[in-house]
C-alpha cells in the first residue's frame, strides 16, 4: 500500500488500532473519497470542501484504482488546503471494485466520524455539514444523503440511472425489509458513519453499494437520512457499468442468504426432527398403545437428542463453543424442548379434541409453530455467537423521568425512549442482564425465574435505600417490551409512591394548562379516544400520556409518553395513519397475537403453571406488539410536559350512561384500573413484596397521593354502547373549570340512575387483568 502524507506529520492508522469515542462539540471528520481517474475533478472537490468545512478538523483519504494522471494530481495538492490530504494508490492486484476500495479507507482513516462520497461532484461538498449536524444533534451512527427522500433530486442521472436507482431501492427493501424499513435510499454512495459504530473487518462488499453492506451487517446502527440533490457529473466517465451491477446482484443474493443461512438450516434440521418425531409418535402410541399425548411427551425427547446432534454439527458449527460445555448445552437445548412442550400440549389437545384434527396432524402443526421461537433461543443464547479472545461490550442507556427517577439499563427500553438522556452515576433502577441472576439473590432478595436460571424468564430485585438493582436472565433482554412492561414498570411504580408521586393508569391531554384524565379497565377502547380527541383538536389539545400518567399530591400531572399499543381496529376507527405497506402488512399478524384473545391464552397458561412469562418473552422477541409514539399516529402532535389535573374520566363500554362520581369513588377507581394494569406474571406472585418498604404497605402512600390529587376535581362516568365516549369529551373540556364538584349531570337514559347505584358496581367488578390496553 502506498500511502503519501502531509507534511504537518499527520499518520494513517492501521486498521486495528484504538478507536476513541465520538466527540460530539468538535469531532475530527474524515472524508473517504474512491476514485478511479478523476484527475480533472480532484481540485474542485478539495476546493468545494475547503469552504464549506472550514470550521472543522477535516482529512481527505483518496483511494485510488486509476489509470491516468489522479494521483499525481492529488500528489500536487497536498499543499494547498489548510486540511489534511492522503491518497492510497492500489496496484492493479488490488483493483478489485469500489465496495473494497472504501472499506479500506474506512480503515485506515483517524476521523471520529467518516464521511463517504464520490469525486465526480454529483454528491455536493455543501451537504457534509448537514450531514455532520444531523449526526451530532442526534446522536445517529449513521447518516444517509438521500436522492430519493422528499426533498432530493436524481437530476443528475440519466433516465435509465434514474431507473435502475429507483429499482434497486425498491427491491432491496422488499428483500430485506426489518433492515431497510426506515432507509428510502440505501443504494447512495454518499454518507456519514460514525467510525467505532461498526466491525470493519467484517465488511467484505462484492459490488460498489458498499452503504447496503453496512445496513445489512450492522442492523442496529441508529440511523438518520437527509434529502440531497445529486448533482451533474464534472468530468470523466461514470463507473457504473454491467461487471459493476453484477457484483452488486452477487452481493445481494450473499447478504440475503447469509442474513438467513443459519435458520434456513435450522429449519431444514427441524423437518428432519419432525419426521424422527412423528415416527416415534406412531410407534409409541399405534404400536405400544401409550396415549398420544404421554407418547407425545415421549416422541419429543428423541426427536431433540437428534436435533441437537445436527444443529451442534451443522447448523452452528461455524460457531466457537467450549467443548467442556457441551453437557450445558444439551441440558440447555433439552429444558427448552421441553419447556416448549408444555405449552404445545394445550394446543395439541385442543386441535384434537376441539377441531377434531387428526393427531399426527396436529402434532405437525404445533411443532412448526414453535419452530421460531427454538431458534430464536437456540441462536441467542444456547450457540450465542463468541469469538475468541474477545469480550462481549455491553450499551447502557440512561433514562432521567422529570429528575424524579433515574433509570440506568443494560437494555434498551423503548417505552422509555422520551426520557433517554446522558450518562449519570447513582440511578434509582439499575437493570443488568447477567447470565445468572441466582446468584446476586440474597435473604432479602424478591426473586422470580421459570424453567432453568440462563434460559427461562429469571429476575433477581435487590432493594436498598439507594437504589434497585434488578438481574434479569440473558432472554428477557430479547423482548424489551416484556423487561419494561412485566419487570421495570412495577418497580417504577413503587419508587414512584416512596418519592411521593403516584402512578396511575389512564391517558391524559392538555388543554392550556388543565388536563383531562380519561382511565378504563385494559382493553376498553382508552387509545381509540385519546388519538380521536388529539386528532379532532390538534390546534389546542397538547398530549401528555396515554398509558401511564404521574400525579402529585399536589394536583399536578406529569407526562408520560411510552409509545401506543394499537391494532387494526384502533386505526381503521381514527380513519388511518401513516404507516409503511409493511407496517400495516405486519400489524395484521401483530395484533391478532397481541390481541385480548392471545393475553387471555397467556393468564390461562399462567393459572395453570405454565412459564407463562418466558413463553410472552419467546413470542415477544420473534413477533414484537405494534407500537408507535402518537406523532407517528397522529401528525403535528405537541407534547407537553407538565399540567392542572382538572377533570377525570372513566369510560366504559355498556349501555350509554352519563354521571358524576365524587371523591371516594375516584380514588377507588383509579387504584383498581391502576392494580388492573399489572396483572402478568411475574406480578401477581411478587406483588406484596413490591407493594411494600420496610414493613410499611405502600398502598396506603399510594392511596393517599391520589386522594390528595383528586380532590375537588370534577370527575364523570361515561358508558357507551358504541365507543363514542371521544364525543363527549369536548363538552367536558369547554367546561373544565366552571362545573362544580359533583354537580348533577343528567344520563341520556336514565336520569334516575346514580353514583351509588353504578359505580360502586364498576370498583367491585372482577375483571381478567391482561398486560396490554
Amino acid at each position: 500500500m502506498k500511502v503519501t502524507n502531509k507534511i504537518r506529520g499527520s499518520t494513517v492508522l492501521p486498521a486495528n488500532a484504538h478507536v476513541r469515542d465520538i466527540k460530539l462539540d468538535n469531532p475530527k471528520i474524515s472524508i473517504v473519497v474512491p476514485t478511479r481517474n478523476e484527475a480533472d475533478n480532484i481540485e474542485p472537490l478539495l476546493s468545494k470542501i475547503g469552504e464549506v468545512m472550514n470550521k472543522y478538523d477535516v482529512e481527505v483519504l483518496f483511494v485510488d484504482d486509476s489509470t491516468d494522471s489522479t494521483v499525481e494530481t492529488i500528489r500536487t495538492s497536498v499543499d494547498k488546503y489548510p486540511f489534511d490530504i492522503k491518497f492510497i494508490a492500489r496496484p492493479p492486484e488490488r483493483r478489485n471494485g469500489l465496495g473494497k476500495a472504501v472499506v479500506e479507507g474506512l480503515q485506515a482513516v483517524t476521523g471520529d466520524m467518516v464521511v463517504v462520497m464520490d469525486g465526480d461532484l454529483q454528491h455536493p461538498p455543501s451537504v457534509i455539514p448537514q450531514l455532520v449536524n444531523e449526526a451530532c444533534s442526534k446522536n445517529l451512527d449513521i447518516v444517509i444523503a438521500s436522492r430519493l427522500k422528499k426533498g432530493g433530486s436524481t437530476d443528475g442521472l440519466s433516465l435509465f440511472r434514474k431507473f435502475i436507482s429507483y429499482m434497486l431501492a425498491f427491491l432491496s427493501q422488499i428483500i430485506f425489509p426489518q433492515t431497510l424499513n426506515n432507509i428510502s435510499d440505501p443504494m447512495t454512495g454518499f454518507f456519514l458513519l460514525r467510525r467505532n459504530s461498526i466491525d470493519m473487518d467484517a465488511l467484505q462488499p462484492e459490488g460498489f453499494k458498499i452503504l447496503l453492506e453496512i445496513l445489512c451487517k450492522n442492523p442496529t446502527l441508529k440511523s438518520g437520512e437527509i434529502p440531497f440533490q445529486f448533482g451533474e457529473r464534472l468530468a470523466g466517465e461514470s463507473k457504473a457499468n454491467g461487471q459493476e451491477m453484477w457484483r452488486l446482484f452477487q452481493q445481494i443474493l450473499r447478504l440475503r442468504f447469509n442474513q438467513n443461512a443459519s435458520l434456513i438450516r435450522f429449519v431444514f434440521v427441524g423437518l428432519t426432527g419432525l419426521v424422527v418425531n412423528t415416527g416415534l409418535l406412531y410407534v409409541f402410541t399405534d404400536l405400544f398403545k401409550i396415549h398420544y399425548l404421554l407418547s407425545a411427551a415421549i416422541a419429543t425427547q428423541g426427536s431433540t437428542l437428534w436435533n441437537f446432534i445436527w444443529t451442534e454439527r451443522w447448523v452452528f458449527n461455524d460457531r466457537e463453543h467450549n467443548r467442556s460445555y457441551m453437557a450445558h448445552r444439551v441440558g440447555s437445548y433439552y429444558a427448552v424442548n421441553n419447556g416448549l412442550l408444555l405449552a404445545r400440549i394445550p394446543f395439541l389437545g385442543f386441535f384434537v379434541s376441539l377441531l377434531g384434527m387428526q393427531y399426527l396432524i396436529a402434532n405437525v402443526v404445533t411443532l412448526g409453530l414453535m419452530t421460531l421461537a427454538r431458534y430464536v433461543v437456540s441462536d441467542k443464547l444456547i450457540w450465542q455467537k463468541t469469538k475468541k479472545g474477545t469480550k462481549t461490550v455491553q450499551n447502557t442507556y440512561y433514562y432521567d423521568i422529570h429528575g424524579i427517577i433515574r433509570v440506568r439499563s443494560l437494555q434498551y427500553l423503548p417505552e422509555l425512549t422520551y426520557f433517554k438522556t446522558t450518562a449519570f452515576d447513582n440511578p434509582d433502577i439499575d437493570v443488568k442482564i447477567v447470565r445468572n441472576p441466582k446468584a446476586h439473590r440474597t435473604s432479602e432478595s424478591i426473586a422470580y425465574d421459570e424453567i432453568t436460571k440462563s434460559f427461562g424468564f429469571s429476575i433477581v430485585i435487590n432493594r436498598s435505600d439507594a437504589e434497585t438493582v434488578v438481574f434479569a436472565s440473558p432472554l428477557i433482554k430479547y423482548s424489551p417490551h416484556v423487561l419494561y412492561t412485566n419487570v421495570v414498570e412495577p418497580l417504577l411504580r413503587w419508587n414512584f409512591v416512596q418519592k411521593g408521586y403516584a402512578m396511575m393508569h389512564g391517558a391524559s391531554i392538555a388543554f392550556g394548562d388543565n388536563a383531562l384524565f380519561i382511565t378504563a379497565r385494559t382493553d376498553t377502547g382508552k387509545t381509540t379516544t385519546i388519538l380521536y380527541t388529539i386528532k379532532s383538536n390538534l390546534d389546542t389539545a397538547e398530549f401528555l400520556s396515554d398509558d401511564m400518567t404521574i400525579f402529585g399530591n399536589n394536583g399536578r400531572i406529569f407526562n408520560y409518553p411510552k409509545p401506543l399499543t394499537i391494532s387494526q381496529h384502533t386505526i381503521q376507527a381514527v380513519g388511518g395513519a401513516p404507516l409503511s405497506r409493511r407496517e400495516k402488512l405486519f400489524l395484521k399478524i401483530q395484533s391478532r397475537l397481541h390481541s385480548r384473545e392471545g393475553r387471555h391464552i397467556g393468564m390461562l397458561l399462567s393459572d395453570n403453571n405454565f412459564p407463562a412469562a418466558t413463553l410472552s418473552t419467546i413470542v415477544q422477541a420473534i413477533i414484537p406488539p405494534p407500537k408507535f409514539m402518537v406523532d407517528k399516529l397522529v401528525p403535528n402532535t405537541k407534547y407537553t410536559k407538565t399540567a392542572n389535573l382538572s377533570h377525570i374520566v372513566v369510560i366504559e363500554r355498556g349501555e350509554n350512561l352519563e354521571v358524576p362520581i365524587n371523591d371516594q369513588d375516584k380514588t377507588g377507581i383509579l387504584l383498581a384500573n391502576a392494580e388492573d394494569a399489572y396483572g402478568f406474571p411475574p406480578y401477581p406472585y411478587l406483588a406484596e413484596q413490591l407493594s411494600s418498604w420496610q414493613g410499611e404497605d405502600l398502598h396506603k402512600a399510594e392511596r393517599a397521593i391520589v386522594e390528595n390529587a383528586v380532590k375537588n376535581v370534577p370527575g364523570t362516568f361515561i358508558r357507551d354502547s358504541n365507543y363514542g365516549w371521544y364525543k363527549r369529551l369536548p363538552q367536558l373540556v369547554e367546561h373544565m373549570q366552571e362545573q362544580p364538584v359533583n354537580a348533577e349531570v343528567l344520563s341520556p337514559v336514565d336520569d334516575k340512575v346514580t353514583m351509588q347505584d353504578d359505580v360502586s358496581i364498576l370498583t367491585q367488578k372482577s375483571v381478567p387483568a391482561t398486560s396490554g390496553d
